[in-house]
């Protein structure tokens, strides 16, 4: 009986011993992160909203700076930034569900979709589409050549909308390269994909994200941004920093677009979202396989970045619907950015350390890659 209570208070010991240095460690990365974000904890410039979940709850959420410099509202959980680019995760999920509702197929074509699209369409699928390998040409540059030629002037306040695009697009002939036989990033695609979930589901882009994806996992705050049709609460306003000081640049001639860009979510809501992902609420496993398989090209080529890119020539790039497919340190990694007028934002989900870090901003003077590493590094030492 004596040898049982000793063995029973050396394993108590240690249990206490092991609790123990976890909260120290728990502690001294709190303290870190602290010390990271201090230098934006003010009361007068833009800022940052800071997620860190692990294991399923949140273990460090923040946010820093103001939302506006008009009230100086404080930035917080709730507080709804636009995604930019983060939005095409969505865009991609909207595209899965009518795939799971049998309405869509991943190698539909563009013809099959939309019957007067110009003969090229009949080459790219909703898979290209999905995965950046599609060779549209960019809206924007097809905006500049149409202002130059005497179209339409677009601005901030005379936006392009996602028709507008499709009708850009239908009076080109040809594409950048054959679809499937090189990657580049490609937001003429995610356009086009958001006009083809209206089309096909009979409801607009934005309802169609509220009744499939918002309202069932109660992202009660998140929309895509339609000027005139809703209001954004507790919205963050994009800003610049220039040489005498904050300047907001909320919007632009390119703002009103919606699959590539036009979701705002806050980090309260993108938590669901996170763990909507992590217990497949709404595909299962083998159905969301296709979002986290990187893509191939055409006889199995692995795609690379192209010239004009901010990523070295020739480096090799995983691109899966809606997400970059990368290792951190051996690490499965997958993530997106988004980068627009006065925003950044960063959505990292590490799942096999169950580790996600999301970052939201009103202004464009930060490296959201480089602060996601940092906090990345305080939880995964490398493994190789």
């Amino acid at each position: 009986m004596a040898r049982l209570c000793a063995v029973l208070a050396l394993v108590t010991a240690l249990v206490f011993v092991a609790v123990r240095k976890a909260r120290v460690a728990e502690d001294q990365r709190t303290a870190k992160l602290e010390a990271l974000f201090a230098p934006f904890n003010d009361s007068k410039s833009p800022g940052i909203a800071v997620l860190v979940r692990k294991d399923g709850h949140a273990i460090f959420e923040h946010g820093y700076g103001v939302r506006d410099l008009r009230t100086f509202a404080a930035i917080d959980p709730e507080t709804n930034f636009r995604l930019a680019s983060c939005t095409k995760q969505f865009t991609a999920m909207a595209i899965m569900l009518l795939v799971h509702d049998g309405k869509l197929r991943y190698e539909e074509t563009l013809t099959e979709v939309f019957p007067e699209f110009p003969a090229y369409g009949k080459t790219i699928t909703i898979r290209n589409l999905l995965n950046h390998t599609s060779g549209l040409q960019d809206y924007e540059t097809l905006m500049e050549q149409d202002e130059r030629g005497g179209g339409h002037h677009w601005t901030a306040e005379s936006q392009i909308q996602d028709a507008e695009v499709l009708a850009l697009l239908e009076k080109q002939n040809s594409t950048l390269f054959p679809a499937g036989t090189k990657w580049a990033y490609s937001n003429s695609g995610y356009v086009l994909l958001g006009s083809i979930v209206a089309k096909v589901s009979g409801k607009s882009f934005g309802e169609f994200l509220r009744d499939r994806i918002f309202a069932p996992l109660k992202m009660d705050q998140t929309l895509a941004y339609e000027k005139g049709k809703n209001e954004v609460a507790n919205r963050a306003f994009g800003h610049t920093k220039e040489a005498d000081g904050w300047k907001q640049t909320d919007q632009s001639s390119t703002s009103a677009t919606l699959g590539d860009g036009g979701v705002y979510s806050s980090l309260s809501d993108l938590a669901k979202w996170d763990e909507a992902l992590a217990q497949h609420t709404l595909l299962g496993e083998d159905e969301m396989r296709p979002a986290w398989t990187p893509v191939k090209l055409a006889g199995g080529a692995r795609p690379k970045w192209p010239a004009d890119s901010d990523r070295p020539v020739g480096t090799p790039v995983a691109y899966g619907f809606g997400w970059f497919i990368d290792y951190y340190w051996g690490h499965p990694w997958m993530w997106h950015y988004g980068d627009t007028m006065g925003f950044h934002s960063y959505v990292s989900r590490f799942v096999d350390d169950k580790l996600s870090i999301i970052l939201l901003c009103n202004r464009t003077d930060l490296d959201l890659e480089q602060i996601t590493e940092k906090i990345a590094g305080m939880f995964l030492k490398p493994i190789y």
